[in-house]
């Protein structure tokens, strides 16, 4: 089965955004809307090594199509699973003599299932492949050319003996993919490791204050509700982060998916205030603000450069001289405060600083607890980290409360079943432990965690990459 739920949607004709999907019954915060597996879907060119070709998860050890060397498996079962898919992919790689970038990849394996079941609509879709929108008239010169590229080495690639398509086909489904391409992540959602195309999600619609989040779990999507939905609602999520004031995000949707945003929270700019928030008392002169600012993008480039090249002292160093210029001036909600934040504290946590990043965490948590939603899942898993890092730092009450909260939110964004929320409840459940040891006798309870910690390799934080969270839609760069 490859669509669940469809009865709780259908199509609708959503005013100034075209189609639509709304709800055709109640929800509340939690439940799963609908399930879909991809129509079509593909690793991404660097992990294609590293990650199962067929279930998206990350191994250690994979097994290699013997035929082409490039498609990688988990175990046999996941290569028969993916056989009907690979079949086409594997002559025609032997035949091209290499392998095509993963835009290639996803346009064919989309074109060798339309080729296998018609264009119409396979069960359980809304919506044909045909139907959905490739905004390619509204492609810039840039993208154009990339288009023409793309087409070129497509036909290259595309096997004499498969049914032949159009040019202007060609174009539509690459201008898809660029549109709907939904980036798949590995099995704990940490890392993005592919991109697929799902139909029945291309039809949701965009609000930067989304009543939906979308998850990949084992294989499929999962549209979830993060709050009461009411029947005949529409459905919304949010294509990018909403950390960032409505002009830039505006901006940021009109270039990469060619559409206005019309959200409350885009016209009436709520929030906007706090993102570029300054201290109340004494209130600085507005000199001052646009000099801060200013020494804060300029920190933050040197920062993506000191990153690239591996220099996290020096990245700490640039942190803590910004901290210093942001702190007299910027509220605690104030976007640029925010970066540096985010970026110092998951920088000393990999340097095992545990104690400075620590701190430096809280404050970051602080200001996104009012800024996010609620039930955002990127603010659930900025508090894990947090809790994380103030366990490490031994400060067992703040982490505990921290993982709880964290907990709370992912059972809503993610769900019980997925592994993050599992490992999720097993620290939440060994730092409650820890807790009512640490309340019972507080000097025992430092003595056997240094026992403890001193038996076994502490878990160190994985290395910070410069490449953003895991975003919702993949675009190609």
């Amino acid at each position: 089965m490859t669509i669940e739920r469809m009865e709780n949607v259908e199509v609708f004709n959503s005013e100034g955004k075209g189609r639509g999907l709304k709800a055709t019954k109640e929800f509340w915060a939690a439940d799963i809307i609908f399930a879909e597996r991809a129509y079509s879907a593909v690793v991404f060119d660097s992990l294609v090594n590293f990650v199962c070709h067929t279930c998206f998860k990350r191994q250690e050890k994979l097994h290699r199509c013997g035929q082409c060397k490039f498609a990688h498996y988990c175990d046999r079962t996941c290569q028969k699973d993916a056989w009907l898919n690979h079949k086409n992919e594997c002559s025609a790689i032997k035949r091209y003599g290499k392998v095509p970038n993963e835009n290639i990849r996803l346009a064919a394996r989309i074109m060798w299932r339309v080729e296998r079941e018609g264009t119409g609509l396979t069960e359980g879709c809304l919506v044909s492949v045909d139907d959905l929108q490739n905004h390619v008239e509204h492609f810039g010169e840039e993208e154009q050319k990339e288009l023409r590229v793309d087409v070129d080495t497509f036909l290259q690639y595309w096997p004499p003996q498969s049914q032949q398509f159009s040019m202007q086909y060609i174009s539509h489904i690459f201008g898809v993919i660029n549109c709907n391409g939904f980036t798949l992540s590995d099995q704990r959602g940490l890392q993005a490791v592919g991109v697929g195309v799902f139909p029945n999600l291309g039809l949701v619609n965009h609000d930067c204050w989304p009543n939906c989040t979308v998850i990949f779990n084992n294989g499929k999507i999962e549209l979830r509700a993060l709050g009461k939905i009411s029947e005949g609602e529409e459905l919304t999520v949010s294509y990018i982060d909403f950390l960032n004031v409505s002009e830039e995000r505006k901006r940021q949707l009109k270039k990469q998916y060619y559409f206005d945003c019309t959200c409350e929270h885009c016209q009436k700019g709520l929030k906007d205030d706090l993102f570029l928030g300054v201290k109340d008392d004494p209130k600085p002169s507005q000199d001052v603000v646009k000099e801060v600012v200013q020494f804060s993008k300029d920190t933050l480039e040197k920062i993506d450069k000191a990153r690239t090249e591996g220099l996290y002292h020096e990245v700490v160093k640039l942190c803590r001289e910004c901290l210093q210029k942001q702190e007299p001036v910027f509220a605690d909600t104030n976007l640029y405060m925010l970066r540096i934040l985010s970026i110092v504290s998951e920088v000393l946590s990999y340097l095992q600083a545990f104690e400075e990043a620590s701190y430096y965490a809280r404050k970051m948590v602080d200001g996104y607890m009012k800024l996010y939603h609620p039930n955002n899942a990127q603010l659930g898993m900025a508090v894990m980290r947090a809790g994380l890092t103030n366990w490490h730092a031994g400060n067992i009450e703040v982490g505990h409360g921290m993982i709880c909260k964290a907990y709370a939110i992912l059972l809503v964004t993610h769900g019980p079943s997925h592994p993050i929320t599992k490992d999720l409840e097993a620290m939440r459940v060994q730092t409650e432990m820890e807790l009512r040891m640490f309340r019972q006798n507080e000097f025992m309870y430092h003595k056997m965690r240094e026992a403890a910690l001193n038996n076994q390799p502490m878990q160190v934080m994985a290395e910070p990459s410069n490449e953003p969270a895991p975003a919702l839609f993949h675009k190609k760069q």
